[in-house]
């Protein structure tokens, strides 16, 4: 399959995780990716190592408007037929009780997790609408449905990414665009040493006993999202390793620290 045969996708956080592995899944997929985060050298080194896709480096904060903007009003003309967008940018930091967390963590999800998806929702879903058609996939979280200790403004985040996805599938019904979540449960990224401001100890405890989700699982989920019929629409796709008990297992681990 060709460039031009599916379009642009999107991808936000592409650089590390869950977004680095989705834009190059989507990439020998057919897509022309747009790669977006705001380490630039991880991009670049995304694009060294795989010269023989289609990825272009957008390196870009996706809480500020005004940059987003710019960056894709300068993307060059072969990444402009924009038919897809992974909204994955998001994190987690502090882990512990909401009385006693750092309020500055909270604004710093808060920014990332639902004013990021804003901010590049608001400016590539018009284009969508105007093509009448395209598909935008939300990453989500299990930590939205199943509550644990530590979870709280994180899960109340994604909780908002969940329902924005349902809202969003009432809101365009009529214009040919798509819109799924993936919900994802424990995973081996980089998330857990950002969640713990680096403490590689910490991180890796929180995996001992049990296999986690990989990056490519979850970059799996996505793609078979986007390549469904355009009369099919998946709402949600909840994914957790087998070993997981629904949220329970991050509390059992980390106990009431």
């Amino acid at each position: 399959m060709t460039y031009e045969d599916r379009g642009v996708a999107v991808v936000s956080g592409a650089s590390s995780g869950f977004g680095a592995r989705t834009a190059q899944v989507l990439a020998q997929q057919g897509y022309g990716v747009v790669a977006l985060a705001r380490r630039g050298e991880r991009l670049a080194t995304l694009e060294k190592e795989h010269p023989e896709l289609r990825i272009h480096a957008l390196s870009v904060d996706v809480r500020d408007r005004a940059a987003l903007r710019t960056a894709f009003e300068g993307l060059p003309d072969a990444y402009r037929d924009i038919s897809a967008m992974v909204n994955n940018a998001g994190l987690s930091k502090g882990f512990g009780p909401l009385q006693s967390a750092d309020s500055r963590h909270w604004q710093e999800m808060v920014d990332t997790n639902i004013t990021g998806v804003l901010n590049l929702t608001d400016l590539l879903l018009p284009g969508l609408v105007a093509r009448k058609s395209g598909h935008i996939v939300n990453v989500g979280s299990i930590a939205a449905n199943y509550p644990y200790m530590g979870g709280n403004v994180y899960a109340a985040t994604k909780a908002f990414v969940h329902q924005l996805t349902l809202s969003m599938r009432v809101d365009l019904e009529g214009t040919g665009v798509r819109v799924s979540c993936i919900a994802p449960g424990m995973a081996r990224t980089e998330f857990a040493l950002v969640r713990f401001d680096g403490d590689e100890e910490r991180a890796e405890e929180l995996y001992r006993g049990v296999t986690p989700l990989t990056a490519d699982d979850v970059a799996q989920a996505v793609s078979w999202c986007l390549s469904r019929p355009p009369h099919v629409n998946i709402n949600m796709i909840e994914l957790m390793p087998a070993d997981q008990p629904f949220g329970l297992g991050f509390g059992r681990k980390e106990g009431n620290s």
